[in-house]
């Protein structure tokens, strides 16, 4: 697909992601439900409130609820979160358009997802994302989901330079118990992302 002609804007604020959706133009949003996702629903049952931030469409969103999860998808694009609606069916309630970093959201979670966030965000706020991920999750909580590496200080995707950065900035709150390689990626991520789960420390 060719890339539309967008305005100039942040892709810190909700305008940006808005026109991209609007547009249809989701590079970064595979439109289905990851392997590796699957796989992890299939040996954890529910043990508590999954909570994604950065929904986009919606899509692992109603897999997790149709997996008896009781999850609750956040995008601050309405945008997004119009197309999610589309998606999710019978589980539309289990989508909210919110800040992460703002209020209504403090739980407590024994999950946070992670696909496609991260990344969409500049790296000036990830020190801020990892503090928010801790201090949502319940002691022994997980943080599972996707983790994009590569070069390059463009974005989004921002990529994470190393495994080194990832763990400055989560092993103080957080221990990795699981780090797996992706087979199945879309282009904008092929063979540059990492199936990793970490555990709230207690």
């Amino acid at each position: 697909m060719a890339t539309p002609e967008f305005p100039r804007s942040d892709p810190a604020s909700p305008e940006f992601w808005d026109m991209r959706y609007r547009a249809a133009f989701t590079p970064w949003d595979a439109g289905a439900v990851p392997a590796r996702l699957r796989d992890f629903v299939a040996g954890h049952p529910p043990a508590g409130p999954v909570l994604v931030p950065g929904c986009g469409t919606g899509h692992d969103v109603r897999f997790l609820a149709e997996a008896g999860f009781e999850v609750l998808g956040v995008d601050f694009s309405a945008a997004a979160i119009a197309a999610a609606a589309t998606v999710a069916g019978p589980f539309v309630s289990r989508l909210r358009q919110g800040d992460f970093f703002g209020h209504g959201l403090d739980g407590p979670w024994a999950m946070v997802y992670e696909r496609a966030f991260l990344c969409s965000l500049h790296r000036r706020r990830w020190p801020d994302w990892s503090r928010r991920v801790a201090g949502l999750l319940v002691p022994g909580g997980l943080l599972a989901g996707f983790f994009f590496f590569g070069d390059g200080e463009r974005g989004p995707p921002y990529p994470l330079a190393s495994q080194a950065e990832l763990d400055a900035l989560l092993a103080g709150a957080f221990e990795r118990s699981e780090d797996l390689a992706v087979e199945e990626s879309i282009p904008v991520f092929a063979k540059r992302e990492r199936w990793q789960v970490w555990r709230r420390r207690g």
